[in-house]
């Protein structure tokens, strides 16, 4: 009968939840943003921008390490620029690849994004974007502070991520 009971419980706490629409998440407004722009969809263009993407996720990720606040933040990102642009150009070079690229810190445009059923609204925000060429291709983007991208550039083959549900742990547990 105990088992009944919880198994009653666990249904009448999580089934509500599975109709709801996600919640909203909301990113700050004291959020600066990283963004790499492909020149183009073509699959040379947006190779080029996730290598790009790669080199610059290492280098923010070893530069902002230590910073604890939205205005250190901004002070490393804006004393590093050309860094950022001397690492672009050397990563072109060596890889061969020849394109233009623009290097922006301050406020640019983000247009209106859904990603996992959540919508960010397009506006202005305070970032990092690196365009290549220009800019007519599929972005990248994430959040430098807080350090949402770094923390998430730490996980590199998927097929070691373990997903688990609460209720069949529990249903398996009790039943």
């Amino acid at each position: 009968m105990k088992k009944y009971l919880i198994l009653a419980s666990l249904i009448l706490i999580f089934i509500p939840n599975f109709n709801k629409e996600s919640e909203e998440i909301v990113i700050p407004n004291t959020a600066i943003r990283f963004r790499v722009v492909a020149e183009s969809n073509n699959e040379e263009d947006q190779n080029t921008k996730t290598l790009i993407k790669e080199i610059l996720e290492e280098d923010l990720t070893e530069l902002l390490k230590d910073s604890d606040s939205i205005d250190e933040t901004r002070t490393i990102l804006k004393n590093n620029k050309r860094h950022f642009e001397n690492l672009i150009e050397r990563t072109l070079l060596t890889n061969k690849i020849s394109t233009t690229y623009k290097v922006n810190y301050g406020l640019n445009y983000f247009p209106l994004k859904k990603y996992k059923g959540v919508t960010y609204e397009e506006g202005y925000y305070e970032s990092l974007v690196i365009t290549l060429g220009n800019g007519n291709g599929d972005n990248w983007w994430c959040v430098l502070f807080p350090p949402l991208c770094l923390m998430e550039g730490e996980v590199t083959d998927s097929s070691e991520i373990e997903y688990k549900s609460f209720v069949k742990e529990m249903i398996d547990k009790y039943l």
